[in-house]
């Protein structure tokens, strides 16, 4: 005899839906995903100048790298200018303390600033996203455009 039918039929299954894709990441020069390269290069002077050489098709990581030059740079400007400041005010008699210790602070708080400056670069870089520095950023841009 046959079995009589289930009044609860199981619910039917819906097949599985594809997994998203993956962002499309180019290839570099270097053979890096362009995004990683870009971060790397955003290390200052030393990374900028090695994507900046080795990279020649992708505009994405050459903006990064000479954005990274230019802001390795000013970093080292910065660094001798509190470096002069301090020496200079380290002999200004009575208050030299003073001086030096608040400008030490100043300094201090700057290298903080930069230091943020790079990891949100780094971290915009591996998002793909192109983000200009201020100042640093207009000037990296016309100068890859003129490269």
């Amino acid at each position: 005899m046959p079995e009589p039918a289930d009044p609860n039929p199981p619910p039917p299954v819906s097949p599985v839906p594809d997994p998203a894709p993956e962002p499309m990441t180019r290839s570099t020069s270097s053979g890096l995903p362009s995004n990683v390269a870009a971060a790397l290069a955003c290390i200052p002077l030393i990374g900028g100048i090695i994507f900046l050489i080795l990279e020649k098709r992708d505009a994405f990581v050459r903006f990064y790298a000479m954005q990274s030059i230019l802001f390795g740079a000013a970093w080292i400007l910065i660094n001798i200018a509190c470096a002069i400041l301090t020496g200079l005010f380290s002999h200004v008699p009575v208050i030299a303390f003073i001086l030096v210790t608040l400008l030490s602070l100043l300094c201090w708080l700057i290298y903080v600033a930069l230091f943020v400056l790079m990891v949100v670069s780094m971290v915009k870089a591996l998002n793909s996203q192109r983000w200009e520095m201020p100042y640093i950023g207009p000037m990296a841009s016309k100068q890859i455009g003129q490269i």
